[in-house]
């Protein structure tokens, strides 16, 4: 005999298993909710996005103070750290489009100097507003403008006196007069030395901060080119009275001309590729070439090699207004040298200590 199923056995299963069916999903949850947490845990503290860092960055906010009057001209905003004092000066200018940047000078006190260009904003900074005193420098010329329009001058004065111009010259006197041959050679020399400035001015030598007062240019051209006009005439005239020593005294004398020229180029060279080659740990030294050996004795020997060239050209030419012009320039070079002197004690001490400033054996 068959034995009779009860009928709601069925029904039971069913719901039996439906009832372990959502007792085994409801630990799988657990089970995953529990592992979720444990990752959540062990990746630690969650990193600032990018975003929130940038937002932390200080800006500093930089017053401009006119030092005259004292009065606020204007403050410029978000300069970041990074900044330089050139930075600053682009943005004082888009501020004041009179005031270009060259133009600008900046104190961090009203009697203290300029500061440079190259000055991190950061290192001035006590707090996060920064008062910095303007002056205004006036026009401003490159330093290669400078000195190319200062060496030119000279060039082209020179030949035209030597040419003897009609309005210069008596032309009858000019024709009538011989031209001794130390004024071709003085003409030579003079001409050479000017050309030596300007190939040095656009080949050999590197300008910094490059930008100086146009009065500046204007002092030194009217120096040069004054005395220039005076040296020609005297030279170049036709009752010119050569050496009174003759040959000898000429010879001589442009020989030494020419090689404190040659002395003068080459330690301009060195001292132009000791700043290229960024070495500025010590003292330039002497090479294999001769004329550097001067760096043994004195601290600025193209000072010295200068000097030398314009004393030869007065024994050369045997002219007042060359000797008081080579006098001054003496004189001048000499409290250059002695500034230059001055400044390498401090970096240089243990080589230029026992070095003279520009003469040789003078300490």
């Amino acid at each position: 005999m068959l034995k009779r199923q009860s009928p709601g056995a069925p029904e039971h299963r069913r719901d039996l298993a439906a009832d372990g069916g959502a007792l085994s999903m409801s630990h799988n949850d657990s089970r995953s909710f529990l592992n979720l947490s444990q990752l959540v845990l062990s990746a630690g503290q969650i990193k600032p996005s990018a975003a929130l860092k940038h937002s932390k960055v200080t800006y500093f906010e930089v017053e401009i103070v006119d030092v005259q009057s004292k009065k606020q001209i204007c403050i410029v905003d978000k300069v970041s750290p990074a900044s330089t004092v050139l930075d600053v000066k682009h943005k004082f200018h888009k501020a004041c489009p009179q005031w270009y940047p060259s133009r600008v000078g900046l104190q961090l006190e009203r009697n203290g100097p300029f500061l440079k260009d190259s000055i991190s904003i950061q290192s001035l900074a006590v707090s996060s507003i920064i008062t910095l005193y303007f002056t205004d420098l006036g026009q401003q010329v490159g330093w290669t403008t400078f000195f190319l329009t200062e060496y030119t001058g000279p060039l082209l004065i020179y030949l035209l006196f030597y040419i003897r111009l009609s309005t210069i010259y008596d032309q009858v006197e000019s024709r009538k007069n011989f031209r001794h041959p130390v004024v071709h050679l003085a003409c030579f020399c003079h001409c050479l030395h000017y050309i030596r400035h300007l190939l040095e001015t656009l080949f050999v030598h590197k300008f910094s901060e490059g930008h100086t007062p146009l009065k500046n240019m204007i002092k030194g051209c009217a120096f040069y080119w004054g005395f220039t006009s005076w040296i020609a005439y005297y030279i170049n005239h036709p009752r010119y009275t050569p050496p009174s020593f003759g040959h000898k005294q000429v010879s001589y004398a442009a020989l030494a001309f020419l090689m404190c020229e040659a002395g003068n180029h080459f330690i301009n060279v060195a001292l132009a590729h000791q700043t290229n080659s960024g070495n500025r740990t010590c003292f330039p030294s002497p090479t294999y070439n001769p004329f550097t050996w001067l760096f043994l004795l004195v601290s600025c020997p193209n000072y010295t090699y200068e000097a030398g060239s314009w004393i030869s050209f007065t024994v050369m030419t045997q002219t007042l207004p060359v000797g008081i012009f080579a006098f001054l320039m003496v004189i001048q070079m000499s409290l250059w040298a002695q500034k230059k002197h001055k400044l390498y004690l401090k970096r240089f001490y243990p080589e230029v200590r026992r070095k003279a400033a520009m003469i040789p054996i003078i300490f």
